[in-house]
């Protein structure tokens, strides 16, 4: 079985049902956060590569024909229709480390609708999953104010793939590394890490431990300090590393406790012992808020290790994302749900100083001083270019962070921008809600029965409406 398999139940139903119907032209789906979580000032645009990855090699082959028929409780032959379907649709797209805001598609889609419907739940995992990861890295990053932040999420990510998008994503938000080696191999990441408090506990006593290890690792060695009792640990280290020779770039590592107050302690036994240039690396439940804090108050820490609470994004482990029909066969669509409206149609984002962002058709003419965010970067089932790198990525993500107001960028308390709506894209709007709203009211127009006429009786049928009545879709 492929990826294809990888989606919901009632997309495979939905897609069965539009190639029956002979349901096969193309239709445009925005994907998007409604709105930002709590304490989110913007969110980081991420997981486009993987995805444009999986639209290339879409294809439904007989074995996930079986599996729909199994899933379905329907014969094999009823689900043949779907079997070879490929994607051959058009991608536009934010590139990945652009900064969002709510309501601006991270992704448009266009395709034959049985195709971009059976997409969907692939692309919402990849794109909502790693943008919602991209988003808490950086603002590790930012806390962190020009320390170094080290990734040490895999033991504790929803699985190794998890892992390796949580590792992947730290980098291109501006990590120095990652204790992930299979991410540090394929992604081109310096590998870090230190030791497990086991690896101590292994020994007669700190002093044998950190001894062999630095046997072992000849170059920069960093000992865990806090197995027993955390400033013994600590004139241990020095100790040892002292008798090492010249300063080789070495560390300690304070994992538990009040990390601000022992990392100043743990400084004034390292200067002491004439290793000024030893650095203090701080772990353990480690985030955002945690790391401004430390750095608020002045801590003597160098590099921050943080693995569980990023690598899950804890205080916001999801994003309120959907992917939503706003165009059929040249018709644009909405829907009118309270409060989960959407807009019509195919669009544009502009990008304007101070993140001062218009949603607008697609087509329209671009705002003053607006820039677009949405690229072309499939056409055809095909990409319209090379495989996007890391270092572009982080290259992009530099530069929108430097124009974002400060408000946005703050770890408590931000105040995201709020992107403006096009007077076309607007009027559009008005005019499809316009359109459905007057085909409702006809829709229970006709429904009514004529003055004077017998009333239907409770739990009689309804004469079912004639054939020359309100068209089905309407222009």
């Amino acid at each position: 079985m492929s990826n294809a398999m990888t989606t919901d139940l009632y997309e495979a139903t939905m897609a069965l049902s539009y190639v029956r119907e002979g349901m096969t032209a193309p239709a445009t789906f925005d994907l998007y956060v409604r709105d930002l979580p709590p304490e989110r000032g913007f969110l980081v645009a991420a997981g486009l590569e993987p995805a444009l990855d999986y639209l290339s090699g879409f294809r439904v082959w007989p074995d996930d024909v079986e599996a729909f028929a199994d899933a379905l409780h329907r014969p094999r032959e009823d689900l043949e229709p779907l079997l070879g379907l490929e994607f051959d649709g058009e991608v536009r797209a934010v590139p990945e480390g652009r900064v969002v805001l709510a309501g601006e598609p991270l992704l448009e889609l266009t395709a034959p609708l049985p195709q971009a419907q059976l997409v969907e739940t692939y692309l919402l995992g990849q794109l909502s999953h790693q943008t919602t990861i991209a988003s808490k890295a950086v603002r590790c990053v930012l806390a962190a104010d020009g320390h170094p932040v080290l990734d040490f999420a895999l033991r504790r990510t929803h699985g190794p793939q998890a892992g390796m998008q949580a590792a992947r994503l730290s980098a291109m938000a501006g990590f120095a590394g990652t204790s992930n080696v299979e991410a540090a191999t394929a992604y081109g990441l310096t590998a870090s890490g230190t030791m497990a408090h086991s690896y101590i506990e292994a020994f007669p006593d700190e002093e044998s431990a950190f001894r062999a290890f630095a046997r072992a690792h000849p170059g920069p060695v960093t000992f865990l300090v806090d197995t027993y009792d955390t400033l013994t640990g600590v004139a241990t280290a020095a100790r040892v590393l002292r008798d090492l020779g010249p300063d080789t770039g070495s560390a300690i590592r304070l994992d538990s406790g009040d990390l601000g107050a022992l990392a100043v302690r743990a400084r004034r036994i390292l200067d002491e012992a004439g290793l000024e240039r030893v650095r203090i690396v701080a772990s353990g439940g480690l985030d955002e808020y945690a790391v401004a804090e430390l750095v608020r108050a002045g801590a003597p820490i160098d590099v921050f290790a943080v693995g569980t609470r990023v690598g899950v994004s804890a205080d916001s482990a999801y994003l309120d994302s959907a992917y939503k029909l706003v165009a059929y066969d040249g018709l644009p669509v909405m829907k009118l749900s309270s409060a989960k409206a959407t807009a019509p149609g195919a669009k544009q984002v502009w990008r304007r100083p101070g993140f001062a962002d218009v949603i607008g058709e697609r087509d329209e003419l671009p705002p003053r001083g607006g820039s677009p965010l949405l690229e072309t970067v499939m056409r055809d089932g095909r990409r319209t270019g090379p495989p996007d790198t890391l270092e572009r990525a982080r290259q992009r993500l530099d530069a929108d962070l430097a124009g974002l107001p400060p408000q946005a960028r703050r770890i408590r308390e931000p105040m995201p921008p709020r992107p403006a709506t096009s007077p076309p894209l607007a009027r559009l709007a008005g005019r499809v809600r316009h359109r459905i709203e007057h085909r409702i009211a006809g829709e229970h127009q006709a429904d009514r029965p004529a003055p004077g006429a017998e009333r239907t009786r409770p739990g009689a049928a309804r004469p079912l409406p004639s054939a020359g009545g309100a068209p089905a879709r309407w222009r």
